[in-house]
Order: structure tokens, then sequence, then C-alpha cells
């Protein structure tokens, strides 16, 4: 029991590091006077592309933190029951692929910042993940985040004033792609290994 104990505190731990750094950022932009807002993702333009990087970090304000940092930090924490590589990678690939595809899509004149395109990233990597993977974590986890987060949904939509919805599109695409790949790689390298474990079985004399 005692090594479960401290493995949920060392995933819990993990999961608070983003959303403290969060709050740095938030509280070096305050003291800045919102300077910070302006290295946000410029929707096609060249020189918004760096946002892609920084946007995720700035908030426009600490009322639009405060929003963010709960559902970060638990949608973290049961990204991580599935290891620190899988939350790095999932991360990178949605705070990069997420992040190009709303500067592609973006609406134009506008700078997009805060974490909400990750937060969906991992909504969608998450409930995905219940569907193409079908295992019994899997599927008991998407149940857990549609119970608590269900409703979230609705910021996929348009027509909700100050939300970038495109924002939340992109980044719960993106995770939801990585889902369906990385449910396709394990499939394959299943699939080879029975069909290596098949061979060497009829090979055996």
């Amino acid at each position: 029991m005692r090594p479960l104990t401290d493995e949920l505190k060392t995933i819990a731990g993990a999961a608070a590091v983003p959303v403290v750094l969060l709050w740095i950022v938030e509280v070096v932009n305050l003291v800045l006077g919102g300077g910070l807002d302006r290295f946000g993702i410029r929707p096609r333009e060249t020189d918004g592309l760096p946002g892609i990087i920084w946007a995720p970090f700035i908030h426009v304000s600490v009322v639009h933190l405060v929003a963010n940092s709960g559902p970060l930090f638990v949608l973290s924490v049961l990204v991580l029951l599935r290891g620190l590589r899988a939350f790095l990678l999932l991360t990178a690939i949605v705070m990069i692929g997420g992040g190009f595809a709303l500067w592609l899509v973006g609406r134009p004149n506008s700078v997009q910042i805060g974490a909400s395109g990750v937060i969906f990233g991992y909504l969608g990597y998450l409930l995905v993940s219940g569907i193409v993977e079908r295992s019994l974590g899997s599927i008991l986890v998407a149940l857990v985040v549609l119970a608590l987060y269900g409703t979230t949904l609705w910021g996929l939509l348009p027509g909700q004033p100050g939300v970038s919805f495109e924002g939340h599109i992109t980044g719960f695409v993106t995770g939801g792609l990585a889902a369906w790949l990385s449910s396709s790689t394990m499939r394959d390298r299943g699939a080879r290994q029975r069909s290596k474990h098949g061979s060497a079985a009829g090979r055996w004399p």
C-alpha cells in the first residue's frame, strides 16, 4: 500500500510543477503590466510562430489562470498515470502540433494565449484512449474525465466571448490523434510480437 501512496505523491508532485510554473510566469506578467501577452500566437504571422512555444505559459489575467489551474493539474495527474515519458511526449505534441494548427486556423489580428489548448489536448487524449484502447483502465479514466469535465467540452463550440474555441479544437484534435496513433502503434507492435512467437513455435521440432 505504501509504495502506491508514494507513487501517487510523486505523480501529484510532477503534475504540480507546470501549474507552479504558470503562476510564476503570471506574477512576472503582472509585474510587467501584461508585457508578456505579446508573445502569444499571432495566426498566420511569421513573427507569431514563436508563440507556439510561449503561449501556453501566458494568461490574460489571474482569473484566466485560476480557471485553468485545476483542470491542468487533475488531467496532468491522469496522463502521468501512463508514465512521465508519455506525459512529456503528449505535452510536446499538443503544444507544438496544436499550437501550429492554431497558428494556421486562428482568427486573424488576434493574440492567442493560455494553457486551454493543452488542457483540451489532454482531454482529447484521455477520452479517445478510452475508445480506441478499450482496456478497463483507459475506459475508467475516460469516464472520470467525462464526469469531471464533460461540460467543458462546450468550449469546443464558437460564440463564447473572449474564448478561443479554435485553440480548444486544435488542442482536442491533436490530443485525440496522439491517442489514436499511440494505440495503433501498440497494436502493430503486439501483432508483430505474436507473429514472431507463432513463427518460432511453428519451427519447434
